[in-house]
């Protein structure tokens, strides 16, 4: 029987997340709000809006999503509104990534290729964990969290909600990261950073 997936977000993301999406057997349906003035993104169809998704409503809808927008605010308002419209989260591991049998992943999260997930690292619903990062052992990571490409986590770092650490940044073991922080690329975590702030560079400065 085929799995059929929607996914919310055609953008460069939402491409990857279909990739994935199709190498773990899925059939992918693309929804955007751009929709109708955007109706492809490279031959996959865009079928309609996120609220023409929630409109079909049916028993015979298939209704397993993931919402593949990297804003972490906008992908937190989809994917409550989906919640609420009685939608189930997907998870999709990149059949390349590393996740330790130790680890927990919440629903909704995207593991890219070859990223590392190790014994015991806890990640929240709806978090992004993007191509070759590495989340330590006993990491945890908030909810709706993007951790960035290349980018490597440390054993023990905590990184709140909402956060964003930039491409190719590290953390040092026991760190912590509030909520709503956005680490600048290439950046190198010492220190603990507090909740919403903006901090970059090497040693990593809040601005």
């Amino acid at each position: 029987m085929t799995k059929k997936l929607a996914i919310i977000g055609a953008s460069g993301h939402g491409k990857i997340v279909a990739d994935i999406a199709e190498q773990l057997g899925f059939t992918v349906n693309f929804y955007d709000d751009a929709y109708p003035s955007k109706t492809h993104i490279e031959h996959w169809p865009i079928l309609g809006t996120c609220a023409d998704l929630i409109a079909l409503n049916n028993v015979k809808l298939n209704k397993s999503v993931v919402v593949a927008i990297g804003n972490n605010d906008i992908r937190q308002q989809k994917i409550k509104l989906l919640q609420k419209n009685g939608f189930s989260l997907t998870t999709l591991i990149h059949p390349t990534a590393i996740v330790s049998q130790y680890a927990t992943i919440a629903q909704g999260t995207v593991v890219f290729a070859i990223a590392v997930i190790n014994a015991f690292a806890k990640v929240g619903s709806g978090c992004i964990i993007n191509t070759a990062a590495i989340v330590e052992h006993d990491c945890i990571i908030g909810d709706f969290t993007h951790i960035c490409p290349n980018t490597a986590l440390a054993g023990g770092v905590t990184v709140g909600r909402k956060s964003w650490v930039g491409i190719g940044s590290h953390v040092k073991q026991l760190v912590a990261i509030g909520d709503n922080c956005l680490i600048g690329a290439g950046s190198t975590v010492l220190k603990n950073i507090p909740d919403n702030v903006t901090a970059f560079g090497s040693p990593a400065v809040p601005q």
